[in-house]
């Protein structure tokens, strides 16, 4: 398949006519449309499947075949598109910062991308789980808002090499338009922490494969699902689901896997068919019976 073919191919996926512009404004469109469009979900790892993480592989399962990924997954997809508009690019690793102790440093389990707009360096994030993370310029203090209401920004933290980050992205608003990992209060709270330095394809697969194999973290026992919405928020976590629109938030837990392969389906555009359905562990021992 083509370039030109494949760029189609998303841009239909993200349900846009036309691809934006290679400009900030551009940008925040497409990413805006891929975090709306394409949902962030681990559901391969609780299959047993460790996610692939080449192009290929990528384009097939969030384009093709119309399911999500995590953040590894959705860069590397998002990478590709940006640089078929003209837009340089290249992974940077983060420490996620959500429900960690502020004393605590943390793997680099999270990648996003360092693009390149009329030749300043802006950050770009169609990947993060825990809540919409727009486009910024890497400038200390930069801040923009988000549909949902929230306030993100970015400041200068260390210098190059410091273990905790060189950049931290922080992020202000109502907690209820997040993945649930967020402090109740709305003031400012890290999001996650990163630097510059050069990162390579191994770099990443080893990444990816830590956070998909290793045993009792977040992505290894429970099955999440996220997706933004134009003015908020829609995240599910085992079968707890929680909706946040125009300021309101409305919470439900799912009754069986019925009621939560039609969520996948409307609220998150994720088409997960019957089998993998049955063999969730959410589900399997259920669905057995």
């Amino acid at each position: 398949m083509t370039s030109p073919d494949r760029l189609s191919l998303y841009l239909d996926r993200l349900g846009l006519e036309h691809a934006p512009p290679a400009s900030a404004e551009g940008l925040a469109t497409l990413q805006a449309a891929h975090r709306e469009r394409i949902p962030f979900e681990n559901l391969d790892v609780r299959l047993g499947r460790p996610p692939a993480i080449d192009s290929d592989a990528v384009f097939g399962k969030l384009v093709t075949r119309r399911r999500g990924g995590y953040c590894f997954e959705h860069n590397r997809l998002f990478s590709d598109m940006l640089a078929m508009l003209g837009i340089p690019n290249r992974p940077l690793l983060a420490r996620v910062r959500l429900g960690v102790a502020p004393d605590e440093t943390p793997p680099r389990t999270h990648v996003l991308l360092l693009a390149q707009i009329d030749g300043a360096p802006w950050i770009a994030d169609a990947g993060f789980g825990g809540s919409y993370v727009p486009p910024l310029p890497l400038r200390d203090g930069a801040s923009v808002r988000t549909g949902d209401g929230a306030a993100h920004r970015l400041r200068r933290i260390g210098e190059a090499g410091d273990p905790g980050g060189e950049w931290l992205l922080e992020r202000a608003g109502d907690a209820g338009a997040t993945d649930g990992r967020a402090g109740p209060q709305a003031d400012w709270q890290a999001q996650y922490g990163f630097d510059l330095l050069p990162v390579v394809q191994a770099d990443l697969d080893q990444c990816n494969h830590w956070t998909a194999t290793r045993p009792a973290t977040r992505f290894t026992t429970l099955h999440v699902v996220s997706i933004a919405l134009p003015d908020g928020f829609a995240s599910l976590t085992e079968q707890a689901l929680k909706v946040h629109r125009g300021g309101v938030l409305h919470e439900a837990v799912l009754a069986g896997p019925d009621d939560y392969h039609r969520c996948l389906a409307g609220q998150f555009h994720l088409d997960l068919d019957r089998e993998d359905l049955a063999r969730l562990p959410l589900f399997s021992k259920a669905m057995r019976r």
